[in-house]
């Protein structure tokens, strides 16, 4: 019988559709590399997250191997290309989570805009501060979208309703401009968004691409998303926006090293004086982690491998 190991926690629809297309299922959520390199002769199908990565040695060793189904959006730590010179289908499902990213986007931005959050903290420690707390309203303003693929879109289309024009850059694609949809460059939703949100995955191009230099360069003192990958941004930068009033806020779900019990003490200040700030939001890398996408990006895997 024909093989196939999930080495992420995922629904159950993959062990109930995959057995009856043949498959022996092998559901090891914790399974670590060294595991999975010692399992991998056999095995005709994994199933992965971010959590293990999926590199030239593991797919050597992986002679039998002809598919690779991601949970979620982003292949960087996926050796693809030299998986498709293998012959190895590789498929990942970006459409089962956009929508629940999107909402986390729009949650983080509509809680730093009315300072839900810090108040509520205040309110706890028996605080009943009205005019310091007092929001802006998302209405009029101009958001800027980093990368428009399935997250970004998916986060512009949360925002209708909301009365707010849109700048979305995307070095790949064009021809998106409809309605409040604006197609523009990198420089010009710098210099006009209100909000910057980044929906980028993690390259060589867009590692630390929310630099000094980039928060240097924004012209309306925005608020800052970043709902993509941790390395998209540079905390340090971002600290240093922050300090200086370069930007008005900062949501993160992702950081550089989300790994939080290697922290170097200076990683652990730089956690600690984020955390302490009324205008700073950062949540554990669940944006697209809701129980709906739960079960749809499993569902996606299977319908790309003509597998539901």
């Amino acid at each position: 019988m024909r093989k196939v190991i999930i080495t992420a926690k995922s629904h159950e629809i993959l062990r109930e559709k995959l057995p009856q297309h043949g498959y022996q299922v092998d559901y090891r959520p914790d399974i670590s590399y060294d595991e999975l390199l010692q399992s991998i002769h056999g095995v005709e199908g994994l199933v992965v997250s971010t959590r293990v990565p999926i590199n030239q040695a593991l797919l050597e060793a992986g002679t039998d191997l002809r598919w690779i189904g991601r949970l979620g959006s982003g292949m960087e730590l996926i050796d693809v290309d030299f998986a498709h010179s293998r012959g190895i289908q590789v498929v990942s499902s970006p459409e089962g989570n956009c929508d629940a990213v999107g909402e986390h986007a729009l949650g983080m931005l509509l809680g730093l805009m009315n300072r839900i959050t810090w108040s509520h903290h205040e309110v706890a420690e028996g605080l009943w501060k009205r005019d310091p707390n007092r929001g802006w309203e998302l209405g009029g303003k101009t958001v800027g979208i980093v990368g428009f693929g399935h997250t970004g879109a998916a986060f512009a289309k949360k925002l209708e309703g909301f009365d707010v024009t849109i700048l979305a850059y995307d070095k790949f694609k064009a021809g998106f401009a409809r309605g409040n949809i604006r197609e523009a460059s990198l420089e010009q939703v710098c210099r006009y968004a209100d909000v910057l949100s980044f929906h980028v995955p993690l390259t060589v191009e867009t590692r630390y691409m929310a630099d000094t230099a980039l928060f240097r360069s924004l012209g309306q003192k925005p608020y800052i998303l970043n709902t993509s990958r941790g390395e998209v941004l540079r905390t340090a930068a971002l600290i240093e926006a922050l300090k200086e009033g370069w930007v008005a806020g900062a949501g993160l779900d992702v950081l550089e090293n989300e790994r939080l019990e290697t922290y170097s003490p200076a990683e652990k200040e730089q956690l600690r004086w984020l955390t302490s700030q009324p205008n700073v939001i950062v949540t554990p890398h669940i944006a697209g982690y809701s129980h709906e996408s739960f079960f749809k990006m499993s569902r996606v895997i299977l319908e790309k491998l003509n597998l539901d």
